[in-house]
């Protein structure tokens, strides 16, 4: 059985999502985030996407919430896709949180699958990054 946090980012994360169309050039929602800080905090967000490459993934507007919330390290990331199932952050969001995280990216659990309590680290999905500190 998932920890309470997990259970709880789900529940945050699910309770943001719902996709919606905002113009007739974006729409968002259809997926969502939550990252838990270092202080125990949990930051949500959602994809918002363009008909141009203006938008965003649900996980950097998470990480995005909490910079702005004045916190820069995370424990923890889950993401809902649309049908929804978990699953791993694209690569831009990897990349993202191995510089906000530099040095200790590694250690950032990442939920893969809930319904099957599947968790693996960043470091797993992003062994060697292009920067080595």
């Amino acid at each position: 059985m998932l920890d309470k946090t997990w259970q709880k980012m789900y529940q945050k994360a699910k309770a943001v999502q719902g996709f919606r169309e905002i113009s007739s050039h974006m729409e968002a929602g259809g997926v969502a985030a939550a990252v838990l800080s270092d202080s125990g905090r949990t930051y949500t967000g959602v994809c918002v996407d363009t008909a141009s490459t203006l938008g965003i993934c649900a996980e950097r507007n998470a990480l995005f919430n909490m910079i702005t919330n004045g916190e820069s390290n995370i424990t923890r990331v889950l993401a809902i896709m649309p049908d929804g199932k978990t699953g791993a952050p694209c690569g831009a969001c990897r990349e993202f949180m191995a510089q906000l995280m530099e040095g200790h990216y590694q250690d950032v659990e990442v939920m893969l699958d809930y319904e099957n309590e599947k968790i693996v680290t960043l470091g797993e999905l992003t062994p060697d990054w292009w920067i080595q500190s």
